[in-house]
């Protein structure tokens, strides 16, 4: 059976403000995600439908606090609680030192990735 830790896994990266560790397992990804910076994903989320994250993410928040934004609500996830954030969100506010778990579909994950990706380099050019 397939397994992967943050140690083990072989996508993502250090990102300064995040650390993503990945690994794809058939149709999902498992990443393990760490902040070091609160992160307003709004600018990052530019040029997706309505501008919100349209990929489903499972996850289990190890340390520190999560916001995500829905059209009609907030969602704060704390430490020790295990959620599912469907698409249409924004996440909004991540506590500084907080980490997570997150398995999400590995196309939809792929597709709002490179809206991030591109929107995160252009945002770093202006800095």
């Amino acid at each position: 059976m397939p397994k992967v830790s943050r140690d083990t896994a072989t996508q993502g990266g250090d990102y300064g403000a995040v650390v993503d560790r990945a690994e794809e397992f058939g149709d999902y990804t498992v990443d393990f995600v760490t902040f070091r910076e609160d992160i307003d994903h709004r600018p990052l989320l530019k040029g997706l439908p309505d501008d919100r994250c349209q990929c489903p993410h499972w996850g289990y928040v190890f340390r520190g606090e999560l916001t995500f934004h829905y059209a009609d609500h907030d969602e704060v996830y704390h430490e020790g609680d295990a959620f599912y954030a469907p698409a249409g969100h924004v996440p909004v506010h991540t506590e500084p030192g907080s980490e997570y778990l997150q398995i999400s579909p590995s196309d939809e994950l792929r597709r709002t990735s490179e809206v991030i990706m591109k929107n995160f380099e252009s945002l770093r050019g202006q800095g």
